[in-house]
């Protein structure tokens, strides 16, 4: 049966992996099908995982369906800002004393399980919107909520609606100063913020072999922006080459059919795509960073599990040397991961921020959460590599945040103002 699902021409992904993993693989699934999941990681951070401790307390459940694949990440505000969160964090280590569950601070969740434990085929719940990153690598990775984390804290189980599922094709070679975040913008801003809304979005295309992992991880995580529910790149040569980079196997290399069924189908040219800025309030209202270039910023944020991985830095890095952040301008940068931030002091990166201006800080969501390291105060303008930008998500609701990638974040650092950052590539 197992094969058999597997080289099924007529099915997508997302039909092939609730199959194969749904109620013991004895019955095809399609789209609206309700099935029963197991899953193989679940995972809590610290603005979640409270809220989740007490239900999984209130249903009297005495043990985990299984520590080892549990883990609670406090990522979002590290080091705690204040007593409350203080509380929460130590709320957090207790429960994994008692469970002798994981427990990993000072890394962004999404980036953690990639860089430490997601594989191909895979089932991973997280009680975080944008666990979809996980699709980076072949893996069913879908956020959860509180209550339904408990759930599965409890059994190892969770039901799932099998997603209608969506190609996109991407096609063409990046132009100087554009890069995968600049595809995600542009793709939510075709689509719209609901435009995906429980589809299972399929990356293909001959361009897709041209992306790095870190880019794949910034599409997938970001895609939860028009609502999807899985964001997947299948397995190919990239994704064997990072596998033995940190010596992981597939669990399942999952491929969807030649003839699978789409519910819609879109084409990205890579070559016809400028620098992308998000206009506040959300977004889906992008534009090309030449239609908004001069806007003043007071903040620059570069960071988040969107984009702050070593990548991104490298990138950000390369916009800033040899220049200075504006006078009157703050820019913050901010690693995904302690992996990261460790790589980025040892091969120098850290010290071009410092030199250029920036702040450089440990691995936190921290600013693009709005709990601490940069929050804006009241009318401040902020232009950020980070996920959302509706009113008060990094502070202040008269505060007005705009999304852009690391580059055209570095660029108007430096600017004070949106800036188009070819001009320093």
């Amino acid at each position: 049966m197992r094969q058999a699902i597997l080289n099924d021409d007529s099915l997508t992904f997302a039909e092939k992996v609730i199959t194969l993993r749904g109620d013991g693989g004895e019955k095809v699934r399609h789209p609206g099908d309700i099935t029963v999941l197991s899953a193989d990681l679940a995972m809590a951070q610290d603005s979640t995982g409270p809220l989740a401790i007490r239900v999984f307390k209130e249903m009297g459940v005495e043990r985990l369906w299984d520590p080892s694949r549990v883990h609670l990440v406090i990522d979002h505000t590290y080091p705690a800002s204040d007593e409350k969160i203080a509380n929460l964090h130590n709320l957090m280590r207790e429960f994994v004393k008692q469970h002798g569950c994981r427990i990993v601070e000072g890394s962004i969740s999404h980036q953690h399980l990639m860089e430490s434990h997601i594989v191909p085929g895979m089932v991973l719940f997280g009680a975080d919107s944008h666990t979809c990153q996980g699709g980076a690598l072949g893996a069913f990775a879908t956020g959860i909520g509180s209550s339904e984390m408990a759930a599965v804290w409890a059994t190892g189980n969770l039901w799932v609606r099998v997603p209608e599922s969506v190609k996109v094709n991407l096609s063409g070679e990046f132009k100087k100063g554009v890069y995968a975040r600049d595809i995600i913008s542009h793709f939510i801003g075709m689509v719209g913020e609901d435009g995906g809304n429980y589809l299972s979005l399929e990356w293909k295309g001959p361009s897709v072999r041209t992306l790095s992992m870190a880019s794949r991880a910034c599409i997938s995580n970001n895609s939860m922006e028009c609502g999807c529910k899985i964001s997947i790149f299948e397995v190919d040569g990239v994704t064997e080459e990072y596998l033995r980079s940190v010596n992981r196997k597939p669990m399942l290399e999952i491929h969807a059919g030649r003839k699978a069924g789409y519910k819609d189908e879109y084409e990205v040219e890579l070559g016809k795509l400028e620098p992308q800025v998000a206009e506040p309030g959300n977004v889906d209202k992008v534009k090309t960073v030449s239609e908004l270039e001069g806007i003043p910023v007071d903040q620059s944020f570069i960071g988040s599990s969107t984009n702050g991985r070593y990548e991104d830095l490298v990138i950000a890095a390369k916009v800033l040397k040899g220049h200075r952040v504006k006078a009157g301008t703050r820019c913050i940068v901010t690693p995904a991961s302690r992996d990261v931030f460790e790589q980025a002091i040892k091969n120098g990166l850290a010290e071009l921020f410092l030199e250029s201006g920036a702040i450089f800080t440990n691995a936190t969501c921290g600013a693009c959460v709005g709990t601490h390291l940069g929050v804006l105060g009241e009318n401040e303008v902020c232009i950020s590599s980070s996920p959302r930008n509706y009113m008060g998500r990094m502070g202040a609701t008269s505060a007005k945040i705009y999304l852009a990638s690391p580059a055209t974040c570095a660029a108007s650092a430096i600017e004070g103002k949106i800036a188009d950052p070819r001009k320093y590539l």
